[in-house]
């Protein structure tokens, strides 16, 4: 798949979408009237053409393979998203691929949001942004836990 970016006078409300050789799966949007969510890593709509195969992944956390888990939000954030990369490598995906994250962060802050965002922006690497839930939460299944991410990706039919 590719991402195409509209010329800007293509659209105002800045589309981008992932493309396959006949017909997008997956376009990501930023509409027009609402503020641009890019700093804090996500866009507002994602829209999946109907033919789609659906790819879920379960919430990835900060443990490395051998299940220990990092020290500190940002390498759990790190730790986390690497996890979610090899995820969706395994099923044949990548990072432009994901129309919906969910994040989880214990004790969440402005900071914590920054980090986040820093983190997506560098992942997915100037590609469409997924759309993006984040919940606080006071703890997650782990002592010391402090992210979490699922993930929702689409692909082209099999």
């Amino acid at each position: 798949m590719t991402h195409a970016t509209p010329s800007p006078a293509a659209s105002a409300a800045s589309a981008i979408s992932a493309t396959s050789a006949t017909a997008p799966v997956l376009t990501l949007r930023n509409p027009a009237g609402l503020y641009d969510p890019a700093p804090n890593g996500y866009s507002h709509i994602a829209i999946v053409e109907a033919g789609a195969r659906t790819l879920h992944i379960a919430g990835q956390g900060g443990e490395d393979a051998s299940g220990r888990l990092a020290e500190g939000f940002e390498a759990q954030v790190r730790q986390a998203f690497d996890n979610l990369r090899t995820a969706l490598h395994a099923a044949g995906a990548a990072p432009r691929d994901v129309a919906r994250l969910t994040v989880l962060i214990v004790d969440h802050s402005e900071e914590r949001l920054r980090t986040l965002g820093a983190a997506l922006r560098e992942g997915w690497a100037g590609a469409p942004l997924p759309v993006c839930t984040l919940i606080p939460v006071p703890r997650l299944a782990l002592d010391g836990m402090l992210f979490e991410v699922d993930a929702t990706a689409v692909l082209r039919p099999a």
